[in-house]
């Protein structure tokens, strides 16, 4: 286990440094402290395995590239292949939040023509922003960073709360308080995620 730490430590230093990346940005990425960052590159501490799998999502590497001590040649090839998952994973979310904008278009042009004249047609795109949010949220937590699902959560509930607001709005009635909703609602999401952060529970001794 000992040898093992080394091991690790010394490829996350390769590829940190590689990347041109300092301990603290390597850090604020996995959502840990620079001390923490420093003490598995000494090999003095082990990341967990979901931490480990972070840390080869981000550097596009294998996990088995992690924990070897020699690499052999041609060990980029896996790393090509996980720049073009990720890419595609990229493509396929951008559609995905696009799509929905698409869908929000047609119900516009839709209700254009049967509500022609009225401020209707536009509850389509208000409402279509929380809906590409969720999207976003579900695919965020599948393929990239669930870490930072706090921010997209954070602009999910501002959408919604907005839309309510020209619902109202566009019905007659100015209530302004519903936005009020999103001060505590903010509060509770920030404080989620904080408890995210499992910078002591995340290394192994």
């Amino acid at each position: 286990m000992s040898e093992l730490r080394f091991i690790v430590g010394k490829n996350i230093q390769s590829l940190r440094t590689t990347k041109g990346l300092t301990q603290q940005q390597l850090a604020e990425h996995l959502n840990y402290s620079d001390k923490t960052v420093s003490k598995w590159e000494r090999g003095e501490s082990l990341p967990d395995i979901v931490v480990l799998k972070m840390i080869a999502d981000y550097f596009q590497v294998s996990l088995d590239y992690i924990v070897e001590e020699i690499h052999p040649v041609g060990s980029n090839h896996h790393s090509n292949t996980k720049a073009i998952y990720k890419r595609n994973c990229y493509i396929i979310t951008a559609s995905s939040i696009f799509m929905v904008v698409l869908v929000a278009g047609l119900l516009f042009g839709i209700l254009e023509m049967l509500l022609p004249g009225t401020a209707y047609p536009w509850l389509c795109y208000a409402y279509g922003i929380p809906a590409a949010m969720i999207v976003w949220l579900v695919f965020n937590s599948l393929w990239f960073n669930p870490r930072k699902n706090y921010i997209i959560v954070s602009l999910l509930v501002w959408s919604i709360l907005m839309a309510l607001f020209c619902t109202f709005l566009v019905t007659g009635y100015k209530i302004w308080q519903v936005l009020l909703v999103g001060v505590p609602a903010q509060a509770i999401i920030f404080l989620w995620s904080r408890l995210r952060n499992k910078d002591i529970e995340g290394s192994v001794t």
